[in-house]
């Protein structure tokens, strides 16, 4: 999926991303900037292969075989969409979905136990935070999995809002996952929004609600894979973020 610099602009220039627009106070993030919405795995907490290694666990118990590179293009979906998937592939019963996900679920809930965050995550959130943004996550996580890792993280306090995956009609590359973070932060409009994610699936979805985002390679996909995407810029970490907000942001990649 590729976007040019003409169509970028108007939404990045109205959320004053794009440079020129009014002046800022130090420290203050990009003039019209209010919101960022940031995803969970890979981008907050460590990707240490939880994720892949009990999906794959679950699809296998249950006799439906996938390969890690198969599970790969599926990385930030939702959990359960992503079952759906191989139970249909697979030619398997759908009666199989609910079991396969509740297997799934109890394996991450129990690897997500001594969770640990991206270094320099929450630091970047106070920073954030102090310069009175509004922050909200969005998950391809269910509710129960995604508060138990907030819970053990003593987060709950940063995010006016959390979104996960069962509670849209469909996760992503679909934009819901954002939509619905904005009405609960109480923003109407996409150009106070940008998001934060590790996978092509989150910047697509960005691109799908018309939100510009940053790519960080701290969790599934590479630098080059993320950049093969639309986005403002792709980074090592959000710890890099707070920083460039600052400056006033990056100017969009052109393709």
């Amino acid at each position: 999926m590729t976007v040019s610099r003409r169509r970028l602009l108007p939404v990045l220039a109205g959320a004053g991303l794009a440079g020129g627009g009014m002046a800022r106070a130090a420290g203050a993030p990009p003039a019209g900037l209010a919101l960022i919405v940031l995803d969970v795995g890979g981008t907050i907490i460590a990707d240490r292969g939880e994720v892949p290694k009990a999906m794959l666990g679950a699809l296998g118990r249950h006799g439906i075989a996938v390969t890690p590179q198969e599970l790969a293009s599926w990385r930030g979906a939702s959990k359960r969409m992503m079952i759906e998937h191989f139970v249909r592939r697979a030619r398997k019963s759908e009666s199989l979905v609910e079991p396969i996900h509740a297997d799934f679920n109890a394996s991450a809930m129990r690897a997500y136990e001594k969770v640990a965050p991206i270094a320099g995550a929450q630091e970047a959130m106070r920073a954030m935070q102090a310069m009175g943004l509004k922050l909200a996550t969005t998950t391809g996580f269910d509710r129960p999995l995604n508060d138990a890792i907030m819970r053990r993280l003593g987060w709950e306090h940063f995010f006016v809002a959390s979104v996960t995956s069962d509670e849209v009609r469909e996760g992503r590359p679909a934009p819901y996952l954002l939509f619905r973070a904005m009405e609960r932060a109480g923003i109407g409009d996409v150009r106070q929004v940008a998001a934060v994610g590790d996978t092509p699936l989150d910047l697509q979805a960005a691109h799908n609600a018309g939100i510009p985002a940053w790519g960080v390679f701290s969790g599934a996909a590479t630098e080059e894979r993320l950049r093969k995407e639309p986005a403002v810029a792709v980074l090592s970490s959000v710890a890099a973020l707070p920083p460039l907000l600052r400056k006033g942001a990056p100017a969009p990649i052109c393709r």
